[in-house]
């Protein structure tokens, strides 16, 4: 039996696959790709609540605040909307060592 070989990092926020001699793959990290949740505890929203919302099943909005599953582009903007940020909010930034801070104005 052989050992499992990487097939490749897909990138910094992409998780890595792994496949084994029958060529099935699993997934051996979870990169988080979403700053859903963090928003939620900013708002002092619950994920109920934001299902609720959107319309949603809590097990889904659950899985987009744990980054296990994630939401369609348009769901994103959706959520956004329901929260009152910008898009980038929502999300990690994709180049290493940024960190964006909302300056909130008055």
């Amino acid at each position: 039996m052989h050992n499992p070989v990487y097939v490749g990092d897909l990138s910094r926020i992409f998780p890595t696959f792994i496949c084994n001699d029958n060529n099935h793959r699993k997934m051996e990290t979870t990169k988080d790709i979403n700053r859903i949740k963090l928003v939620l505890v900013e708002k002092k929203r619950t994920n109920k609540w934001l299902a609720e919302q959107l319309g949603k099943a809590p097990a889904t909005v659950s899985k987009w605040c744990t980054n296990t599953a994630q939401q369609s582009l348009e769901m994103l903007l959706e959520i956004a909307r329901v929260l009152e940020v910008d898009v980038k909010d929502l999300l990690h930034s994709t180049r290493e060592g940024i960190q964006y801070i909302k300056i909130q104005q008055s």
